[in-house]
Parts: structure tokens; sequence; C-alpha cells
């Protein structure tokens, strides 16, 4: 790609098209599946509690699998590792409404269809990231872009695949959407495979080597450190924020229509936001404006405790999921090129396995304090931890010290 002079030209070759392609197509079928399964389980179970605990077993592995993963993408590279987590999956998700359908799937043979198809989340979502770069080349700012394109694409999604499922629940049922599902799997798979370069795994250097290596280097980066305990708590409470987003629709309106509206609001903000990011993140510093856009992200959520109509909950969700690409973005860029390239894999599993591990707890904590609180109670406990989580990030991301270079991998 030498020789390129404008900076957006890398983002418009065929390669990033047709894995922006795959995305969208992946992406679509996940969002919408966000909302049929957990409204799978209150269907067949009637229980929040059971719905928490089979999106925490879909979280769970990445506890386990999370840092190993960074091992694996390291060896295999970023493309294979999403083609082989396409193709698992789509077999996974489709067995659960075949299964139902047979009269055969118990509570119990569920949670080990999602902790299975949990297994590649931690892969699959660093490889989205790490291929950019062998994409687009290594400057930070057309990393930040290219980054902001894909969250743009996934985001789109988010706007069109729960208001999608909401209405095919309605019209057919919540087994169908997971029929769909397994299809954009296969689509994405075809797409990657045919039209996405393979590149061979970089060779490891010494710092490189070991399943311990990403977090060595985060342990010694204090930004990293930062943002990674930041995103452990905020991503823990924003799936406590999904399951009452759930339980709300499914309680107090009975309709999987508002539940798709609801998360369809999350996707207008979050596509408005991705516009806006697309267009800023090279003009400012990449670390500062993220970490504002954490805190900003936090403000709306607070409206959500209050008793509002529809529309209301639809406009505080979509404000606060506007910042959403403004955080992603420019923070996925800098953690990507503030770490040497034999360690990048391994480095990014770990931010990402941190960012992740609170989810099942999450989960698991949302059911009961939804059965015992009820929602609006439980999103005031979200805002607030929220808010907390991201502001010692902030001082970190706006101090002296936070805009000085990564330490050296043979430091």
């Amino acid at each position: 790609m030498a020789g390129l002079t404008p900076a957006t030209r890398p983002l418009r070759q065929r390669p990033v098209l047709a894995l922006v392609s795959a995305e969208v197509i992946s992406s679509l079928g996940s969002q919408m599946t966000f909302l049929a399964l957990p409204w799978f389980v209150l269907q067949t179970t009637g229980s929040p509690t059971k719905m928490g605990v089979v999106l925490a077993a879909e979280l769970a592995p990445i506890a386990v699998l999370g840092i190993p993963s960074g091992a694996v993408i390291a060896r295999y590279g970023a493309r294979r590792t999403m083609i082989v987590s396409d193709l698992a999956r789509a077999p996974l998700i489709a067995s659960i409404p075949l299964l139902h359908e047979l009269g055969v799937l118990s509570f119990q043979l569920l949670l080990v269809i999602v902790a299975c198809f949990g297994c590649f989340l931690a892969p699959y979502f660093a490889s989205q990231r790490l291929i950019l770069p062998e994409l687009v080349g290594d400057d930070e700012h057309v990393v930040a872009q290219a980054n902001a394109v894909v969250e743009g694409a996934n985001r789109a999604t988010s706007l069109l695949g729960p208001a999608a499922a909401g209405l095919l629940i309605a019209g057919f049922s919540a087994p169908v959407v997971l029929y769909v599902d397994a299809a954009t799997f296969l689509c994405a798979f075809a797409l990657l495979t045919l039209l996405v370069p393979s590149r061979p795994p970089l060779p490891q250097s010494d710092d490189g080597r070991g399943m311990l290596a990403g977090i060595r280097f985060l342990l010694r980066d204090r930004m990293l450190r930062v943002l990674g305990i930041t995103a452990l708590f905020t991503n823990g409470l924003g799936q406590m924020l999904s399951a009452g987003l759930t339980v709300l629709a499914y309680e107090e309106y009975s309709s999987s229509k508002v539940a798709g509206a609801f998360f369809a609001a999350f996707g207008v903000g979050a596509v408005l936001g991705s516009i806006a990011a697309v267009r800023i993140v090279g003009r400012h510093d990449p670390l500062r404006l993220g970490a504002t856009a954490f805190v900003a992200l936090t403000l709306p959520v607070f409206a959500l405790s209050l008793e509002l109509p529809v529309p209301a909950v639809m406009t505080a969700l979509a404000a606060s999921s506007f910042f959403g690409p403004l955080v992603n973005a420019p923070l996925i860029g800098v953690i990507t090129m503030r770490t040497p390239e034999a360690v990048r894999a391994k480095v990014m599993t770990a931010v990402l396995t941190m960012a992740m591990l609170a989810g099942p707890v999450g989960m698991l904590v949302a059911g009961p304090l939804l059965e015992s609180w009820g929602p609006r109670p439980v999103f005031l406990l979200v805002a607030t931890g929220q808010l907390l989580a991201t502001i010692p990030f902030a001082l970190v991301a706006f101090g002296d010290r936070a805009t000085e270079p990564a330490p050296s991998a043979t430091a």
C-alpha cells in the first residue's frame, strides 16, 4: 500500500470491502439473536434468572479461553481464526431451534450449546480488529478510521437486527431467528474465504512467546492497565443493562416489537456516532477522544431509572450509544498501534478478555436483581457504576503520562 496518499484510500480496497460485508451479514444475524435467544428462554422458562444463566454461560468461556486464544491467533492468523469461528458457530446456533423442535432440548443441554458457542467469541472479536492493520497498514489514524468504518457497519446492524428480530418473533417465532443467524455465519465464512487474502502469521519474538505475553505487556503499560479495568466494569454493567431492557419489554409491554425498538434505538445512536467517528478520529488525539466519550456514554443511562414512555427510553438509549463508536474506534486503534506487532494478538485478546470477563457475572447478578428489584433500579445501578468506572480512565488519559510512548516489548 506504499504510495497511497489519501488516508482513506485503503478503506476502499476490495479486501476491506469484503471484510466489512462479511461483518455486516454476520453481525446482522448476531444482533437478531441478541434479542431472540433471551426471548426464547423467557418464553420457554418464564424466568429472568434462567435467562441470565443462559447468557452468562455464553460469555463464561471467555474467562477460560480468552487469554489462550491470543496464542491461537498469533499462530494461525486473524483471517483463519475468523473463518473457523464463523464455520463452527453456524451449526451450533442452528442446533438450538432444531433440538427444540425435536423436543429434546433440555435447559442443561441449552447451557452446553451456548457455552460451546461462546468459546469462539474472544478469538473472533480480537481477530476482527487485528486483521485491519494487515489490510490497511500501521498508520494509527488510518487504523482508527478503518475501525470506525467496521464499527459503523456493525452498529448499523444493531439498528436493523433487533427491529427485524422483534418483527420475526411476533410473526413467526424466536427459533426462526436463530436459523437465520446460522445462515449469516455461513455467508460470512464464504466472503472471508473467497475475497479476503491470507497473510502468513508473524514469527514470534522472544517477548511474544508464551500464553501470558499479552498480560505481561499490559502490566508494563499504565494506560492499558487502567483501560482494561475500566472495560471490565463497564462491560459487566452493560450486560446487566441489556438483560434489563429485555425483561422490561417482556414483563411490562409483553411485546417483542418493543424489545426490538429498544435495541434498535441503540443502533440509531451508534450509526450516528460511527459517522461522527469516521469524520473526527483523524483530527483529535485518539486516547483523549475515547476517554471523553467513555464518560459521556454513561450519563443518558441515568434517565432509564425513571418511568418514561417508550419513545423517551429509546431517546436515552440512542444518546448513550452515540458515544460507543467514539470510544471503540479510537481506543482500539490506540491499543493496536501501542503494541509491537509480534505481541499484538496476545495483547488484544488480553484487553478484550478483561473487558468481557465481567459479562457472565453481570448476567448472573442481573437475573435475581431484575426479579426482586425490577428493571429501573437496576438501570440506576448500571449508570452509577459505569460513571464511577470511567472517571479514573479519563483522568489517566488526560494526565501528563497518558501520552507517553508505550513501553518497548523488550523492556
